[in-house]
């Protein structure tokens, strides 16, 4: 077997050349929308926003795996006193189906927790993926729900 070299990278979308996000925007598109038969808006709007990173593994020029880093508001703190805070929100975790299995996502996992530093880190898992969030350290946080017809759990990570 040849060895072929990966790269983890992350950016802005503003510093990104168009190839790589058409690559990483049609990666995302081919798992959620195709793959999973979820016709939704995948492209949101929140990979505009200023503090908005993508991370995502390049092997051969190609992207085979993604995540994106959003920053959250909290506007109200338990008990509705202060400011609120922030947290750092993981999501669009996908990766090509050639490529599952070789730990990419967990290498975007670790790179994410990495850059979240002290804040607060929450997500939205697939429900099959719950014990591998966990052992990120990500704990469940809410119940239950479907979206777009499949099981979801809300997670978070303390800071």
């Amino acid at each position: 077997m040849r060895w072929v070299e990966i790269s983890i990278r992350d950016s802005a979308i503003a510093h990104l050349d168009p190839g790589t996000l058409y690559r990483i925007l049609r990666l995302r598109v081919d798992v959620f929308v195709v793959e999973q038969n979820c016709p939704y808006p995948e492209l949101d709007g929140r990979d505009l926003e200023p503090d908005a990173r993508q991370l995502w593994v390049e092997r051969s020029g190609e992207v085979v795996a993604t995540l994106r880093l959003l920053r959250d508001l909290v506007l109200a703190t338990p008990g509705g006193t202060g400011h609120g805070a922030g947290v750092v929100r993981i999501g669009r975790v996908a990766t090509a189906p050639a490529a599952r299995g070789q730990g990419l996502a967990t290498e975007l996992i670790r790179r994410a927790i990495e850059l979240a530093g002290t804040f607060e880190i929450v997500l939205d898992a697939q429900a099959h993926l719950q014990d591998w969030y966990a052992s990120f350290g990500f704990a469940r946080d809410g119940q239950e729900y479907l979206e777009d017809g499949i099981a979801h759990v809300p997670m978070r990570r303390r800071g």
